[in-house]
């Protein structure tokens, strides 16, 4: 792990040379603790909004959003009541692992900084 943050900031190069780019999508605290929970299994819309504690039109909003840019998927599941369940796409767990990986060599930059 510790040549991951040593590579991660590197790219970071000289302190006048920009931050990594922070994916919008991800980078709203509501869609980043969502795409949390989507990361890590298929939770149904009740299970999602009891676990951010957000309104039915809030959690539909963001999901919305990832959907529109092709980071969600749902189906169906008819297992007695039917309900509907989520998780991200191919495409969005790509674009969410490079968010973590963005968040992660900001955190190691700042680190290295602190050292320094």
């Amino acid at each position: 792990m510790e040549q991951r943050y040593r590579r991660t900031s590197a790219s970071f190069g000289v302190m006048n040379a920009p931050p990594p780019f922070l994916n919008a999508i991800f980078h709203q605290p509501v869609r980043t603790r969502l795409c949390l929970l989507l990361h890590r299994g298929e939770p149904s819309f009740t299970q999602l909004k009891a676990s951010l504690s957000i309104t039915d039109g809030n959690l539909d909003a963001h999901l919305k959003k990832l959907s529109a840019v092709g980071y969600l998927h749902s189906r169906m599941i008819v297992d007695g009541r039917p309900h509907t369940v989520y998780c991200l796409s191919e495409s969005g767990t790509e674009a969410f692992r490079e968010y973590l990986d963005c968040l992660e060599a900001i955190c190691a930059f700042a680190m290295l900084a602190r050292d320094d």
